[in-house]
């Protein structure tokens, strides 16, 4: 079992089909579920699934609704290579008690269809307290979600 940061290939594949809509006209539903260390999410996975999703206090399957932050724009990179991106506020869960590894960010209003896969690098605690997911400063370095 493992956790592989990436996006997702059908993802990809997706945007050439016009799939993901992410606005700034009425943009789809996206969503970060939490899973353990024992998921294996990664490049092949697909769709939203339940399987190893996190479990306690605060956490409700499926995980938080997104609000993107950063509609599609575009900017040059550190490589000088023009860049498209987006990105999301930060997600919040609140007196949580649990263990995540890892995250999908899905598309609720495609049925659940994979964006990307979140790889936190070890298992991350939160006893009783708010766990969050920070996202990377929305530019063409770092933004959560990149096309180059």
């Amino acid at each position: 079992m493992a956790i592989s940061q990436t996006a997702t290939t059908s993802f990809k594949v997706e945007l050439l089909q016009a799939v993901h809509n992410f606005g700034p006209t009425s943009p789809d539903t996206f969503k970060i579920a939490l899973y353990t260390g024992n998921a294996s999410i990664g490049t092949s996975t697909t769709v939203y699934t339940t399987s190893n999703e996190v479990s306690g206090t605060g956490y409700t399957a499926g995980g938080n609704t997104l609000t993107i932050s950063t509609s599609p724009t575009s900017g040059t990179n550190s490589q000088n290579i023009v860049t498209a991106y987006i990105s999301f506020n930060n997600s919040t869960w609140g007196s949580a008690t649990f263990i995540a590894r890892g995250a999908l960010i899905y598309n609720a209003s495609k049925g659940n269809k994979s964006v990307a896969v979140l790889d936190f690098g070890s298992d991350k605690t939160v006893n009783n307290d708010t766990f969050q997911v920070i996202f990377p400063t929305p530019d063409a370095n770092s933004a959560i979600v990149r096309i180059s």
